[in-house]
């Protein structure tokens, strides 16, 4: 299990209770040091949790993300699918959760990620729930891997480079409006015009 920007501990501290082991990542070098030794199943790491390196056998992420990278976060760990991800469950602003979740109107990195994950929004967060309050309510985004990837994972940059061009060349390259389409018809597209 992995804890990304662990801050103080709250999490973790329940992620111990209920996993084997836990990697927490805290950026903050002092926050990190806290963590280190509090919990025998917890290794605290001091790194970027946007470039931290991630584990090599399958793993989970359960994570209060911080508000301002989130993007970079979901990159780091959505991108390469070869990454062992299994299922990330992760506290984003509620507006991200939505636009990550709807699959419409798509976007180059829903669609590319929509290969291989499945994305849900397990539920809201208000506001009042953190301490201190953010100014926006949040949601629990869930990412689940596929059982059976939409495109085959050594495909992940011929079709990130599909789909970018087919949203930059709109309804002349795709045949339909780029932003309706959503996982399973881009798949399915790729697949036909690689075929």
């Amino acid at each position: 299990m992995v804890d990304l920007g662990a801050g103080s501990g709250r999490l973790t501290a329940e992620l111990a209770r209920a996993a084997r082991r836990v990697v927490a990542v805290e950026l903050d070098p002092s926050l990190a040091e806290r963590l280190r030794g509090r919990w025998p199943n917890v290794e605290a790491v001091q790194a970027d949790a946007r470039e931290v390196a991630l584990p090599r056998e399958p793993f989970r992420v359960v994570a209060n993300l911080p508000f301002q990278g989130t993007n970079e976060v979901l990159r780091h760990l959505l991108d390469d699918p070869r990454t062992p991800l299994v299922r990330a469950d992760l506290v984003v602003q509620w507006g991200v959760a939505v636009k990550r979740a709807l699959p419409w109107p798509s976007t180059v990195n829903g669609v590319v990620w929509g290969a291989w994950y499945s994305v849900r929004v397990a539920r809201r967060l208000p506001r009042s729930a953190f301490e201190p309050p953010p100014a926006v309510d949040a949601a629990v985004l869930v990412f689940e891997r596929r059982p059976e990837p939409l495109v085959p994972p050594q495909q992940a940059s011929r079709y990130r480079h599909f789909v970018a061009h087919g949203f930059r060349g709109g309804r002349r390259v795709v045949r339909a409006e780029p932003r309706q389409l959503d996982p399973h018809e881009w798949a399915s597209l790729y697949l036909r015009a690689t075929a």
